[in-house]
């Protein structure tokens, strides 16, 4: 326990000093709800702010405990940060638990921020809380799974572009911004195999009516357990040479 909560308090204070994780993880989900939610140019009907507010904590989710963390693992694994972790009681378990720990801890930063800020532009949801909570953390663990098995496979620029085109891909084929019925029919289908997808509809629902879709929960289990599986059988401490 030891190692895991001093990795856990050193995993939180790099996230919390890095300017530019504290610009993607609070900047940019907040500048999305704030102008969409004034600029009347999304694809919704009714108000603005009602559909985005569980979308943009969707988004807030994969941009911590995704893009963010596999690019900051990424280059710490490059220079030879993981390496000298590797040679301590830490192991990878641990370390997959020390970093779904700390991103569950910043997304409840997060949270505060991001409902605080659409309370102010007039949200007033119809909040099922236990539905919200569980989904976000399988969603996290999946997540840390995913970007871990990247950030310890692929050399730190390749997987910088990776997780950045994933993150991308993610954010738009997943339901987080514009509702996911305007995408055509086979690719929705094709969408919601995807975590992400799984994560902004339990959110929908569960901020709006209180209802969570049945296929959300094997979803997001079924890739919590595989990323997880994955980051803890392929992670590598070193680049390979």
């Amino acid at each position: 326990m030891k190692a895991l909560t001093a990795q856990l308090k050193l995993e939180l204070a790099l996230t919390l000093r890095n300017g530019e994780s504290l610009l993607l993880t609070l900047g940019i989900p907040v500048g999305i709800l704030v102008f969409f939610s004034m600029v009347d140019v999304l694809p919704i009907d009714g108000d603005p702010v009602k559909y985005l507010a569980p979308g943009v904590l969707a988004l807030a989710v994969l941009s911590t405990a995704f893009a963010n963390l596999a690019i900051a693992t990424g280059f710490d694994r490059s220079y030879g940060v993981l390496k000298r972790l590797g040679t301590t009681p830490l192991g990878r378990s641990r370390l997959v638990a020390a970093k779904v720990l700390s991103s569950l801890t910043i997304l409840g930063i997060q949270a505060v921020v991001i409902v605080g800020t659409a309370f102010a532009l007039g949200w007033a949801p119809d909040l099922a809380p236990l539905p919200a909570i569980a989904a976000i953390v399988l969603a996290t663990v999946a997540f840390v799974g995913m970007a871990l098995f990247l950030a310890g496979r692929l050399p730190a620029l390749v997987n910088l572009a990776v997780s950045n085109a994933i993150f991308l891909a993610l954010l738009l084929f997943s339901g987080m911004v514009f509702p996911l019925k305007k995408l055509p029919i086979g690719m929705r289908h094709m969408a919601q195999a995807l975590p992400s997808t799984a994560l902004s509809e339990a959110l929908h629902g569960a901020f709006t009516d209180g209802s969570v879709a049945g296929w959300v929960w094997p979803v997001l289990a079924v890739w919590a357990i595989v990323a997880v599986a994955l980051a803890i059988t392929y992670f590598r401490w070193e680049p390979d040479r």
